[in-house]
């Protein structure tokens, strides 16, 4: 799967190592933010093909952020985003795409519902005629 940029906004260090080795495994580069702020000013700085994105962090919410991205101009506001949360609840998945968020991951995240999830957001946007450089 390679030459494929994401990045992990979370603010547990490590969940974001636990995460970055699983994609190491598959040649997955990835960059992180502890927090939405400064994982939205990333964003919208870089080019990444995919966010992973945590609900629960200090300041503001993961859901505040998929909307602020979703607001975004461009091919920006179209990023897939992948949710991944401790949060439950019957309507978590619901709440998450309503917010703009493309899929979602219940924590501790499993290899393959991780790659299984980027596989589905990356034919979804090749369907949506996106370019994934």
């Amino acid at each position: 799967m390679g030459a494929m940029q994401l990045i992990f906004v979370e603010d547990d260090a490590l969940n974001r190592r636990v995460v970055r080795d699983m994609l190491r495994v598959v040649d997955i580069a990835m960059d992180e933010a502890e927090d939405a702020e400064s994982g939205l000013a990333k964003i919208a700085a870089g080019k990444f093909d995919i966010v992973l994105m945590d609900l629960r962090m200090p300041g503001m919410d993961g859901l505040t952020a998929i909307r602020l991205l979703r607001a975004m101009d461009g091919p920006l506001g179209k990023t897939p985003v992948i949710v991944i949360t401790a949060d439950t609840g019957i309507d978590l998945e619901q709440r998450c795409r309503a917010a703009g968020a493309d899929e979602v991951i219940v924590k501790p995240v499993a290899m393959d519902a991780l790659l299984d999830a980027i596989g589905r957001v990356v034919a979804n946007a090749a369907d949506d005629d996106l370019v994934l450089d």
